[in-house]
C-alpha cells in the first residue's frame, strides 16, 4: 500500500507527516528554515518558470529583486472601443513591463482559495507571458511539497488527507467551490486520492495522544488566515465526537495590516499628504505588500517625483518611492511580522527598515497593539461564547482549551481563554505542528478502514 501522509497546507506555513499508528513524524520538509519541520507557504515563479517554495522562495527573492535594475518597455495590451452618441472609434491600450523583473513571489495561496469565486472577483493572476489560475497556484505550491516529502520519505505518496478551515466561506456553495479547488489542485500535483479533516479537529486528534481518560475539549486553532473552533469528546476513539465548530476570518495577517493602518503609514506621509488624492491612494496601499510591486510603473514615479518636487512631504515620499521601486515591500511586512511576535514575549519592540532612502524607526509596545486589536478581540469572544453555547455547554465544563497555531500565543488571547474558562485549563500545543501531525493521525485511521 503507498503510504498516506497529513499535510497542513497553512495561510502562513505549511506542514508534512506520516504516522505508523503508534508513533507521528513530522518531516524536515524545509532544511533553510529554522524549524524545518515548517516551510513557508510562499510561492516564488521565475521568469523561466521554475518554481520554488518556503525559505529557498523568501532568500531567491531577496537575491534577484532587492535595489535591482528596471528596463520598462512598452507593449501592446488590446483594443478599447469607445460609443458616444454619434460617435464611435477603437484605440490601442498599451502597458509597460518592467524586462529585467526576474520573478514572482507570493504569499497567501490559501487566502485566494476563500477569494475565488463570482463574489470576490478573483480568478488569479498574469506571471509573465501565463495566466495561472488559483488552482494552478496551489497546484504548483502542493506539487513541490509533494517532492521534497517523496526525498525525505524515499518512496512514493499515495493518499493525502488534507487540512481545512472549519468555513473557507459563509455560503455553502463557496464553500464548496473552494474545496472543490484545493482537492482539484492536490491530484493535479500527484496525490492520488485526496481527503479532508477540519483543522481544529486534527489537532484535537494529536492532542488526544497525551490523555489517559476522557475529556471535552476547546481547540482554539488561530493561524496566519483563520480562527477555527471546534468541541469535542476525546479520550476514546471509538466515542470519539464533534459537539460544534465556527470559524472567522480573522487571523494573524489582519493584525500586521492593522499596525501598519494604524502605526506606520505617517512614516510614507499619510498626514502630510492629505488631499492628495493619487498620493494617499499609494499610501493607503502600504498594508498591502503583495500590491506594492504591481505600482512600480513610470507613471507611479512621475507622480512621485513630481509630488517631491512640490515638496509635499519629500522625505516620506522618498521613502514610499523605495519601498516600492526597491522591492523593499516584503522586507518592511516582515518587520512588522516580526515585532508583533516579539511582542508576545516582550513589553515592547521596534519596527525598523534601514535601507536606500529609507531609514523607518518605531517603538511599538504590547500595549498599543493590545488597544489596535481590541475590536477583533471582542468578536472572537463572541464566537467563542457563542460555539460553546452550539455545543450546549457552559465555559465551566470545558475540560481543557488547547492552543495552536501561530496568533494563539498573543497574549491577549491566551488572557481572554484563561478569563472565561480558568488559566489553569488553557494548554499549549506545538504551535506549528500540531494540525500536522493530527493530520496523519487521521491519514493512518483512514488507511485502516
Amino acid at each position: 500500500m503507498a503510504i498516506q501522509v497529513g499535510l497542513d497546507f497553512g495561510t502562513s506555513n505549511s506542514g508534512v507527516a506520516v504516522s505508523d499508528g503508534k508513533q507521528v513524524r513530522v518531516l524536515p520538509i524545509d532544511r533553510k528554515n529554522l524549524l524545518p519541520e515548517v516551510v513557508k507557504t510562499i510561492l516564488y515563479i521565475t521568469r523561466d518558470n521554475q518554481v520554488y517554495i518556503g525559505q529557498e522562495a523568501v532568500e531567491l527573492y531577496y537575491k534577484h529583486n532587492v535595489n535591482r535594475l528596471r528596463r520598462y518597455v512598452k507593449k501592446w495590451a488590446g483594443e478599447v472601443e469607445f460609443t458616444g452618441g454619434d460617435m464611435f472609434y477603437v484605440t490601442d491600450v498599451f502597458t509597460y513591463e518592467d524586462e529585467l523583473r526576474p520573478g514572482r513571489l507570493l504569499q497567501y495561496l490559501k487566502t485566494a482559495l476563500r477569494r475565488s469565486n463570482k463574489s470576490m472577483h478573483y480568478t488569479g493572476t498574469q506571471i509573465f507571458d501565463r495566466f495561472y489560475k488559483v488552482g494552478d497556484l496551489v497546484q504548483a505550491y502542493l506539487s513541490a511539497l509533494r517532492q521534497r516529502a517523496e526525498t525525505l520519505l524515499g518512496e512514493e505518496i499515495g493518499g493525502v488527507t488534507l487540512g481545512r478551515p472549519v468555513k473557507f466561506s459563509d455560503t455553502p456553495e463557496m464553500d464548496h467551490q473552494a474545496e472543490e479547488t484545493l482537492r482539484q489542485a492536490a491530484l493535479a500535483a500527484g496525490f492520488k486520492t485526496v481527503n479532508f479533516e477540519l483543522e481544529p479537529v486534527a489537532a484535537a486528534l494529536y492532542y488526544e495522544q497525551t490523555l489517559d481518560h476522557p475529556q471535552t475539549v476547546l481547540v482554539f486553532d488561530f493561524g496566519g488566515g483563520t480562527l477555527d473552533l471546534a468541541i469535542l469528546r476525546l479520550g476514546d476513539p471509538r466515542r470519539r465526537e464533534v459537539w460544534a465548530s465556527s470559524g472567522i476570518d480573522i487571523a494573524g495577517s489582519d493584525f500586521d495590516r492593522t499596525i501598519i493602518q494604524k502605526r506606520l503609514l505617517p512614516h510614507f506621509g499619510s498626514e502630510m499628504a492629505q488631499g492628495q488624492v493619487e498620493i494617499m491612494e499609494l499610501i493607503q496601499a502600504v498594508p498591502d505588500w503583495m500590491a506594492l510591486p504591481e505600482l512600480s510603473t513610470p507613471q507611479i514615479w512621475q507622480e512621485l517625483n513630481r509630488a517631491i518636487r512640490k515638496e509635499i512631504a519629500p522625505v516620506r515620499l522618498k521613502t514610499l518611492q523605495s519601498l516600492i521601486f526597491n522591492d523593499l515591500a516584503f522586507s518592511f511586512y516582515n518587520q512588522v511580522e516580526a515585532a508583533k511576535i516579539a511582542l508576545s514575549s516582550r513589553g515592547a519592540a521596534v519596527i525598523g527598515l534601514q535601507e536606500q532612502d529609507i531609514d523607518l524607526w518605531e517603538l511599538y509596545t504590547r500595549r498599543m497593539f493590545e488597544r489596535d486589536i481590541e475590536h477583533y478581540r471582542q468578536t472572537i469572544e463572541t464566537l467563542l461564547l457563542d460555539t460553546v453555547a452550539a455545543a450546549g455547554l457552559e465555559p465551566g465544563q470545558i475540560d481543557a482549551v488547547v492552543k495552536t497555531g501561530g496568533s494563539s500565543n498573543i497574549p491577549l488571547f491566551t488572557g481572554m481563554l484563561g478569563r472565561i474558562f480558568g488559566a489553569e485549563k488553557v494548554k499549549a500545543t506545538h504551535s506549528f505542528s500540531s494540525v500536522t501531525a493530527g493530520l496523519a493521525i487521521r491519514a493512518f485511521e483512514g488507511s485502516r478502514v
